[in-house]
């Protein structure tokens, strides 16, 4: 069944509204709950859903992660991000790559959250995690949210870039049906993937090129008046 589109005034709080009344949701907030109420899990609640702070009709490029990092004072509800200045494995080789993309220098510090405020959705398809384990919070709900999610943006008339690294997020690519959009795949950026085929993708560039072609403003992939460094 096709996703039914909005309208013009589409907002995520009007999609995470009417996503509430579906009969997954429920289910899984009590799940949810009941997690952050007996183990230690990441995002802090309030968190959750940070990915959505970027407005849906601003959204030009979607990066897809899968859920949120395990380790205490790093998962802060943006896909690859982390809180402060430890950067992960993951982290390093997308600073790579995108130095090397851009011929730039890049900043030491690993919150990139400030590509949310510039049209980039970080989103994972799994917004939990429970401290220490991978994947723990998979099947209870997330992935019906975030597909929807996905569905809704395909839907939008103007164009959006989805970069999808690894296999979880290139199987998300059936539900990019829209021609007007574009998808760039490769494998992941941690140390196990980085190597068949994420280094050397120009995704950042790539993206920049599309949204020009299409009139619209690039990214600003390197944040202004950080501490710069050569990786």
């Amino acid at each position: 069944m096709a996703f039914v589109f909005y309208g013009d005034d589409m907002n995520w709080e009007m999609f995470l509204e009417a996503e509430s009344k579906k009969d997954y949701y429920k289910p899984l907030m009590d799940f949810v709950e009941n997690e952050y109420n007996n183990y230690e899990c990441f995002p802090a609640k309030e968190n959750i859903f940070n990915a959505y702070k970027t407005a849906y009709d601003d959204v030009r490029c979607v990066i897809l992660g899968q859920d949120p990092y395990i380790n205490p004072g790093e998962a802060h509800g943006y896909a690859f991000s982390v809180y402060d200045h430890h950067l992960t494995p993951s982290l390093r080789n997308i600073y790579k790559e995108m130095s090397s993309d851009l011929g730039c220098d890049v900043s030491l510090d690993g919150d990139i959250s400030y590509l949310s405020g510039d049209g980039v959705m970080l989103l994972n398809t799994i917004l939990t995690v429970r401290s220490g384990e991978s994947m723990s919070h998979k099947g209870h709900g997330w992935e019906i949210l975030t597909d929807n999610t996905i569905k809704a943006l395909n839907d939008r008339e103007k164009p959006i870039v989805f970069i999808l690294w690894g296999n979880h997020a290139r199987k998300k690519k059936e539900l990019i049906t829209n021609k007007r959009h574009l998808i760039i795949e490769s494998s992941h950026p941690s140390p196990l993937g980085a190597s068949k085929g994420f280094f050397g993708s120009k995704p950042f560039s790539k993206c920049n090129s599309f949204l020009i072609q299409n009139g619209m403003k690039p990214i600003n992939w390197i944040k202004n008046k950080r501490d710069l460094f050569n990786i």
